[in-house]
């Protein structure tokens, strides 16, 4: 598998930190868009997010190190789905994936369209069979199909459910769906927390710790943008209203940890970037590597490294 040097690669990182060989984290990008329903852009997230990540900040004050120093952070060249697509591209995407996590890799994949986490979510069920998976969207999702396909971004979390227990999915942000995913969620036990249920107080101040007594031990996270509201980020797809905001997921994403749970692999999909307007594209950059920093907080160690970003 080939990788990016420095000037393409997550972060920007030198070679020393960067090596498929040494790293502990990998990152896959799969620009995967078939099956777009509204705004366009999908399959250009992930170069946007790599091309962003040279402006994040190594160091996170929250943990006191430089993670991509401890860690390390391989980030492959964008898989190539040619003619490929549904069943033929998630396959493309799983055995890529597969073949990091028997390296011992903590995976991140970057979509591209949402319909890319099946893949990953599989490959990460074999490894850890009772694993949760975090849904963070605006959408459910849970579509037999749509458009006449079942492979369609809005049916994504309908093929997880195909292949694990629809009771090990908790979704979070919820506030667009038909009525058919209602009573597929009431029929097949996922926890859905809808953004409407949220803000009415349904669950008390602090809705997050209903969101994690939903969760198991070990937590696979597929966090697509469009959970934010589209003043957060409006360079995706499908925007709604009514979204979240960066400070109050970060507490949730916290609370996981807290919790003595482990987040074990995710996913950021939906970036459609924007021209002349980069924010969103650095938001989700930071969010991916705030995401590596709080999955790796139980372990992680003040990094001895004494580099700094040049902008």
């Amino acid at each position: 598998m080939k990788t990016y040097g420095p000037k393409k690669n997550f972060l920007a990182i030198e070679d020393e930190h960067s090596s498929l060989d040494t790293a502990s984290i990998a990152v896959v990008s799969a620009p995967y868009e078939h099956t777009v329903s509204y705004g366009g852009g999908a399959a250009d997230g992930p170069s946007a997010i790599l091309r962003a990540s040279a402006y994040v900040e190594f160091y996170d004050d929250e943990f006191d190190n430089e993670l991509c120093f401890d860690k390390g952070i391989a980030t492959l060249r964008p898989i190539a789905f040619g003619n490929r697509t549904d069943r033929d591209a998630l396959d493309m995407i799983e055995q890529q994936v597969d073949a990091l996590l028997d390296m011992n890799k903590f995976v991140v994949t970057l979509g591209g369209e949402h319909t890319i986490s099946a893949a990953p979510i599989a490959a990460h069920l074999r490894r850890y069979p009772k694993m949760s998976v975090l849904q963070f969207d605006a959408h459910s999702d849970l579509r037999s199909e749509y458009q006449g396909s079942p492979y369609s971004h809005a049916c994504v979390m309908a093929r997880v459910a195909d292949f694990m227990e629809p009771t090990s999915i908790t979704q979070v942000g919820i506030r667009a769906q038909c009525i058919e995913e209602a009573h597929y969620i009431r029929e097949r036990g996922i926890n859905t927390f809808y953004a409407s249920a949220i803000r009415r107080g349904l669950y008390g101040a602090n809705w997050q710790h209903s969101v994690i007594a939903t969760l198991g031990k070990d937590v696979y996270i597929t966090f697509d943008v469009d959970y934010f509201d589209p003043s957060v980020m409006p360079a995706t797809g499908t925007p709604e209203p009514d979204g979240f905001h960066y400070a109050e997921t970060l507490e949730l994403l916290r609370g996981i940890v807290a919790s003595g749970r482990r987040i074990i692999g995710f996913d950021v999909v939906e970036l459609a970037p924007m021209k002349h307007l980069h924010h969103p594209d650095l938001t989700t950059a930071r969010l991916v590597y705030k995401l590596m920093n709080i999955a790796h907080a139980s372990s992680g160690k003040a990094s001895k490294v004494k580099s700094r970003r040049s902008k």
